[in-house]
């Protein structure tokens, strides 16, 4: 460790720390209206991602085939495996937009 890193350590724990805590009763119902809202927010953002993956998805499938299309009609080598990845890419799509919504409990 360098010498920086040492003082500065040093002066780091010798800084007195602010706690604010509360005394008394304290109301926790703020508590359950903020983790709803924070719901809400977490599946809407998620539709958003999701239609979001699709469209981005939709793309690469088409750009996809007309690679396999060329591939094809070229001679070229690998075509196999051009396939096997759009195939893999559709099923992982297919996977998480069913685990991804499933984790936060929201079924479609």
């Amino acid at each position: 460790m360098s010498k920086a890193k040492k003082i500065l350590c040093a002066v780091c724990l010798t800084l007195p720390y602010t706690v604010s805590a509360k005394s008394g009763s304290v109301n926790y119902s703020w508590g359950a209206d903020a983790l709803a809202t924070m719901h809400d927010y977490v599946v809407t953002m998620m539709l958003y991602v999701q239609y979001i993956c699709c469209a981005i998805a939709g793309v690469y499938v088409i750009v996809s085939c007309f690679q396999i299309y060329v591939k094809m009609n070229t001679g070229e080598d690998g075509i196999t495996k051009s396939i096997l990845t759009l195939v893999g890419a559709c099923l992982f799509l297919i996977g998480a937009f069913v685990v991804f919504p499933a984790f936060f409990g929201y079924r479609i």
